[in-house]
C-alpha cells in the first residue's frame, strides 16, 4: 500500500509540473514536424503546408488556444528523433501507431484507419496486388525509410536486398517510373493520391476486397511522453471533431472517406434518431 501511495503522489507532482500546454499557449506558437507524403502532409507551390494531418492540426491548435504554427519538415524516419530532441512539439505526418513507436512517443487518439497500398507502373505488368505476394516475387520494392510498410514486408520475409528505402514518396515514385523498383509499398490513400495527381504512368494496385484487421493502419499525432497536458488537451479537441461533418468535409479534399475513419469516430456525422 505504501508503494502505491508513493507512486500516486509522484504522479500528481509530475502532472502538476507539466507546463507543456501553458508554455505553448504563452508562446503563442507550436512547432509541428511533418514529412512529405501526400495526402497526409505536403507543401503546395505557394509554400503552404497542407494535407490531412496538418489541416487537422491547424484546427486543433486553434481549439486549444494556440494561434500560430511553426512548421518543420524532416525525413519521415527522423521525425521521432526530432520530437525526442525537443526540436518539434508534435508530429503531424499520418504516422501509424505501432508497439515499437509507442515505446518512444505518446500517440493521440487516431484520426484515420487505412488499408495497405501499392503503387505500380500503369497496367500493373507484374500483377502485384498484395504484400504477401511481394514476399514470393523476386522484385525490388521501394519503401519509406522507417515506415510501417518496410517493417511489414520484412516481417513477411522480404529480404533487405529487395527493399529500397527512400526518404520520401517523390524519390519512391522516381524509383518506380525508372524501373529501379517494381512498385512502392505505401498506404492506400497515398497510392491513390499519387496515381491521381502525378503525370507519371502509374496506378494504385487494388488489394483484395477483404483485408485482415491486423493489416489496417491507425494513424495519429505523436507527442513526447512527458507532455501529458498538451496531449490531453489535444485529445479532448480531437474527440469533439474527428468524425463530424466538418472533419469529413476537410479530409475529403485529400481523398479520405467515411470508410477510413477510426472505429471510435464512425457514425458521428450521421443524424441522431
Amino acid at each position: 500500500m505504501l508503494i502505491v501511495a508513493i507512486a500516486a503522489v509522484w504522479l500528481l507532482v509530475n502532472v502538476s509540473r507539466d507546463d507543456s500546454l501553458a508554455r505553448l499557449r504563452n508562446a503563442g506558437t507550436i512547432r509541428i514536424g511533418y514529412a512529405v507524403e501526400a495526402p497526409y502532409a505536403f507543401v503546395t507551390q505557394d509554400g503552404t503546408v497542407t494535407g490531412e494531418s496538418p489541416e487537422i492540426a491547424k484546427h486543433i491548435a486553434k481549439t486549444i488556444g494556440i494561434d500560430q504554427i511553426t512548421w518543420r519538415q524532416a525525413e519521415f524516419g527522423s521525425l521521432i528523433t526530432e520530437l525526442e530532441a525537443g526540436r518539434i512539439d508534435v508530429v503531424a505526418a499520418g504516422m501509424f501507431v505501432t508497439p515499437e513507436r509507442k515505446m518512444q512517443v505518446a500517440f493521440s487518439a487516431p484520426t484515420f484507419q487505412v488499408r495497405p497500398g501499392l503503387l505500380v507502373p500503369a497496367g500493373n505488368p507484374l500483377r502485384l496486388y498484395s504484400y504477401k505476394e511481394l514476399a514470393t516475387h523476386d522484385v525490388t520494392i521501394a519503401v519509406l525509410n522507417g515506415s510501417v510498410e518496410e517493417n511489414t514486408l520484412r516481417r513477411l520475409g522480404v529480404p533487405s536486398r529487395r527493399l529500397l528505402a527512400v526518404p520520401d514518396t517523390l524519390t519512391g515514385l522516381a524509383a518506380v517510373t525508372s524501373g529501379l523498383a517494381a512498385g512502392m509499398a505505401i498506404s492506400s490513400p497515398t497510392a491513390r493520391w499519387i496515381a491521381q495527381h502525378s503525370k507519371e504512368q502509374v496506378e494504385a494496385a487494388e488489394a483484395p476486397a477483404r483485408v485482415d484487421s491486423d493489416s489496417l493502419g491507425l494513424g495519429a499525432f505523436a507527442f513526447r511522453k512527458e507532455d501529458r497536458a498538451l496531449l490531453e488537451a489535444w485529445n479532448r479537441a480531437l474527440d469533439g471533431y474527428i468524425g463530424t461533418k466538418e472533419h469529413l468535409a476537410l479530409v475529403s479534399r485529400f481523398g479520405f472517406t467515411a470508410d477510413e475513419l477510426p472505429p471510435t469516430a464512425k457514425g458521428k456525422s450521421e443524424p441522431r434518431p
